[in-house]
């Protein structure tokens, strides 16, 4: 046993006998670079065995509707990206520890003003179709996004672009205003490189990716083999993949206590003291930019009213739902999307707390009276988000508020309700800059501006700050982006959730990446069967 496990096992003892909180837990096995994860009574550190090939993964995840596609400019949800990340690859990515690493781009550079950036390409990168990638295939892939007409969920970031063009095995961006974190975007599954074809892509010939894709059945289940001619070393260990959505929370946990799948994400939280006591079961945990929210559409009434707005922010106990949704696996959230794994996430700032007295003078301030407000809730949006809408509503009961909870279906809720209705629960993975994640929910004209937002100080800001390259001006802009977007956005945010997955010990990783659940969305091609 080396050092590091000896801690770690020391760790989970102190934790076991009360003598130190999950939460110092996880901050502390974080700071060591372990995986967080207790099963079966013990601590299950990272995988430290070499990754072996071959093998049949059966995964399970709470996402997916009939509606879904693989076209890269409307992926709405994680399975979605899962199967993304699986067939396609991207100009860079994350890895474990959130450091920006080359893929289909080997290195990268910009301008003194951060306008201008080179991609050099990696060379000999053959698509699933057997053609090889070439500077034109990568052109048209990011153009896929671009243009008045693109209504693409990557269009805020390629706003920006006002070129794009080859200069042999590179491509030159040109930019029109400067873009401190731009490379980062290119992580992202929207962004995934495919063959050209015509005046746009083929996508659904697949990528370059270390999976083909045999069999799908959208939003239900995809199945796998491996790209027998993948360039990255190390990676896509597995032979076939079975990747499900299975919503329902207790199904898609029972599916792994009785061996139909061997990993889960979303796992219900209420009963995971229970299931990490069951024989063979890891339960792996980890903070990230995942965040939980009630997005108001603020261009119609009765939310255009900012009183209203305010009034609401006050009406919601934030603690009370964190305690009885998420049993402590997270921290309140400040009604703004830049939580405390982000850079310059502003802890200092104040925060918006449960006060049924300030509610109800936002409420008279608003002239509407008594008046109803739906709210529409499912648990597609989260596990355990209807409960939380119940919660809201007792809360803001006690201000003189009235919300009425409408119970939508699973399926079809991304495609029918959030967007489409005024009052929604949702939730956001989040990205790993604050300019994407602002650009892409924020941004007016964003295909996911959930909530219609259009403020011309914070859009200003927004510009401002990307183009900043001084840290200590950049922290100040996006401080004041947080103010704004707590005292007069449309979203409520009332807490930061932990990724929680749960696996058996049949399968088997390497260091994690929490920016958003199962490895970053990147497991098909990083784990592997023991």
């Amino acid at each position: 046993m080396d050092a590091q496990e000896k801690h770690a096992k020391w760790l989970v003892g102190q934790m076991e006998k009360g003598r130190m909180s999950r939460r110092e837990f996880l901050g502390r096995s974080t700071a060591l670079g372990l995986a967080m994860g207790v099963g079966s009574g013990l601590f299950d550190a990272a995988q430290a065995a070499t990754p072996s090939k071959g093998g049949h993964m059966r995964l399970a995840m709470g996402h997916g509707a009939t509606s879904d596609t693989l076209d890269p400019a409307t992926l709405t949800n994680g399975l979605q990206w899962v199967v993304a990340y699986g067939v396609a690859n991207t100009l860079t990515e994350l890895d474990a520890h959130g450091n920006l690493v080359g893929s289909l781009a080997t290195e990268w550079s910009s301008s003194p003003d951060a306008k201008v950036w080179t991609f050099k390409l990696r060379d000999g990168v053959e698509f699933h179709n057997g053609k090889t990638m070439t500077a034109e295939d990568v052109i048209a892939s990011l153009n896929y996004h671009r243009g008045e007409e693109s209504t693409s969920v990557g269009k805020p970031v390629m706003d920006a672009v006002t070129e794009i063009k080859a200069d042999g095995n590179t491509i030159v961006v040109t930019l029109s205003a400067g873009n401190a974190d731009f490379p980062f975007n290119f992580n992202e599954a929207t962004f995934g490189i495919y063959p050209a074809k015509d005046n746009g892509i083929d996508w659904q010939a697949g990528g370059s990716g270390g999976y083909v894709l045999k069999n799908e059945q959208p939003g239900q289940r995809y199945e796998f083999e491996r790209n027998p001619n993948y360039w990255k070393d190390g990676a896509a260990h597995a032979d076939t993949i079975d990747l499900q959505s299975i919503t329902d929370p207790a199904a898609r946990q029972n599916a792994l206590i009785t061996g139909e799948v061997d990993c889960i994400d979303r796992v219900e939280l209420k009963t995971l003291a229970l299931m990490s006591r069951t024989p063979g079961v890891v339960i792996e945990e980890g903070a990230g930019p995942l965040h939980y929210t009630f997005p108001m559409m603020t261009k119609m009434a009765p939310f255009d009213n900012l009183e209203l707005r305010k009034a609401l922010k006050f009406a919601i106990n934030r603690q009370d739902i964190v305690d009885k949704i998420l049993f402590g696996h997270g921290v309140v959230g400040n009604d703004h999307p830049i939580g405390p794994s982000y850079r310059y996430h502003a802890a200092d700032i104040e925060q918006n707390s449960y006060d049924p007295d300030k509610a109800k003078h936002h409420m008279e301030k608003s002239g509407l009276g008594n008046v109803d407000i739906n709210l529409s809730a499912s648990d597609a949006a989260y596990s355990g988000a209807l409960d939380a809408a119940v919660l809201f509503q007792a809360s803001a009961k006690s201000a003189g508020i009235n919300i009425n909870v409408i119970r939508e279906p699973n399926d079809g809720y991304w495609s029918d309700v959030w967007m489409k209705k005024p009052w929604s629960a949702s939730y956001w993975g989040g990205y790993p800059t604050e300019d994407t994640m602002l650009s892409t929910g924020f941004a007016p004209g964003a295909a996911w501006n959930d909530t219609q937002w259009d403020h011309p100080a914070f859009n200003e800001l927004l510009v401002k700050a990307r183009a900043e390259l001084d840290e200590g001006l950049r922290a100040e802009m996006y401080r004041d982006i947080q103010i704004i977007l707590r005292d007069e956005g449309g979203n409520i945010v009332p807490m930061f959730a932990n990724e929680v997955h749960a696996r058996n010990d049949k399968i088997g990783h390497g260091d994690l990446s929490w920016v958003r659940g199962f490895d970053g969305r990147r497991i098909l091609e990083r784990w592997w069967m023991v």
